[in-house]
C-alpha cells in the first residue's frame, strides 16, 4: 500500500486543499461557532426564564437537537430550506439558498443547542449574590446580565466553548456528503481525479489532527489560566 507513495501528488495539490478545501473549513467553523454562541446564549437565557413557557421552549429545542444525528440535520435543512424560503417569499419555486448557506444554517441552529448548555452552566456558576448586587444598584435584569453575569460567564467558559468549537470543527467534514469542498471535500477530489486515495486521505486525517491537537494544547494553556485568575 505504501510502497508506491507520492508526496508529490499532495504537493501539487496543495494549493487547491489549502486556499479552497481549508478556507472553506475554516470560515463555516468560524461564522457557526459565532452564530451558535448568540443563539445558544439566547436558549441560555430562556431555560433561565421565571416566565413559564420560555424554558419549555428552549428544553425542547435543546433535547430535539440533541437527540438527532447530525448528518441527517444536513440533509434536512439542504433539502427542506428551499422550500422554507418559497413559504416565507411566496415563491412560485424554491429559493436556491446555496450549500454553504444551508451548512453554515445546519451547523448554527444544530451546535446553539450544545453552546446553550455550556452557557447556562456558565451562567448558573455565577454567584447568584452579584445578580442582586446588580439590582441593588439600580440595575436592570438586561443591565446585569449583559455587564455582570455574563462577561464572567463567557470568561469561566471559555476554555469549554474552544473544547466545541474544536468538535464543531471536525464535524464541518460531514458536508462532504454534500459534495462541497471542504479540506475532505477537496482531498476526496483530488483523490478520484488522480486515482490517488491514500496520499490525500492521509493527509486530510494529518491537517484535522494537526489543526485539532495544536487548538486543543492552546486550550488547556488558557485553561490553566483562567484557573490561575480564579
Amino acid at each position: 500500500m505504501f510502497s508506491d507513495f507520492d508526496f508529490n501528488v499532495i504537493w501539487r495539490a496543495l494549493p487547491y486543499l489549502l486556499k479552497e478545501g481549508l478556507v472553506f473549513t475554516l470560515t463555516l467553523t468560524a461564522l457557526a461557532t459565532a452564530g451558535g454562541i448568540v443563539l445558544g446564549t439566547l436558549i441560555a437565557l430562556m431555560r433561565l426564564s421565571s416566565l413559564p413557557v420560555l424554558p419549555k421552549i428552549a428544553a425542547g429545542y435543546v433535547n430535539t437537537m440533541r437527540s438527532l444525528p447530525l448528518v441527517l440535520v444536513i440533509f434536512w435543512f439542504y433539502f427542506l430550506v428551499p422550500y422554507i424560503g418559497q413559504w416565507v417569499l411566496q415563491s412560485d419555486r424554491p429559493i436556491a439558498v446555496g450549500a454553504f448557506a444551508s451548512s453554515l444554517i445546519t451547523f448554527t441552529l444544530f451546535e446553539a443547542a450544545y453552546f446553550s448548555e455550556i452557557m447556562r452552566a456558565g451562567i448558573q456558576s455565577i454567584s447568584r449574590g452579584q445578580l442582586m448586587a446588580g439590582y441593588a444598584l439600580g440595575l436592570t435584569y438586561r443591565q446585569v446580565m449583559g455587564s455582570v453575569i455574563l462577561p464572567q460567564a463567557f470568561r469561566n467558559m471559555a476554555p469549554v466553548l474552544l473544547t466545541q468549537t474544536i468538535v464543531l470543527f471536525q464535524d464541518t467534514s460531514l458536508v462532504y456528503v454534500l459534495s462541497i469542498p471542504d479540506f475532505l471535500g477537496a482531498a476526496s477530489k483530488v483523490a478520484q481525479r488522480d486515482g490517488r486515495l491514500v496520499e490525500m486521505y492521509l493527509f486530510a486525517a494529518a491537517g484535522y489532527f494537526i489543526i485539532s491537537f495544536t487548538a486543543s494544547t492552546l486550550v488547556k494553556r488558557l485553561q490553566r489560566r483562567i484557573a490561575i485568575i480564579r
